[in-house]
């Protein structure tokens, strides 16, 4: 099944059109395999799309990325931040 676009995508620290979206070949991603991801679910509810436990997903993509030994340039808040003001609210 392919993956759906969408209108916006987060990309370093942004949020830029799908399209634009780009990675380089020479990327560390690329050739190792370095990445965390968690997923994170967004309901449909009568309200309009919404979140579930944003700040418990957020955290353990934080805590991935320490293990593996990643610097993140982000806060647990600064993660959270970004969810509200693009598409749901936060249960």
């Amino acid at each position: 099944m392919p993956i759906q676009a969408t209108e916006k995508i987060w990309h370093n620290g942004k949020w830029i059109k799908w399209d634009d979206a780009k990675l380089h070949v020479l990327s560390h991603v690329v050739g190792y395999g370095s990445a965390v991801f968690e997923g994170i679910r967004c309901y449909e509810t009568k309200q309009g799309p919404a979140i579930w436990r944003l700040r418990e997903h957020m955290q353990r993509l934080i805590n991935s990325a320490r293990i593996y030994r990643m610097e993140l340039p982000y806060s647990l808040d600064d993660f959270c931040s970004v969810a509200p003001n693009s598409c749901a609210k936060i249960i």
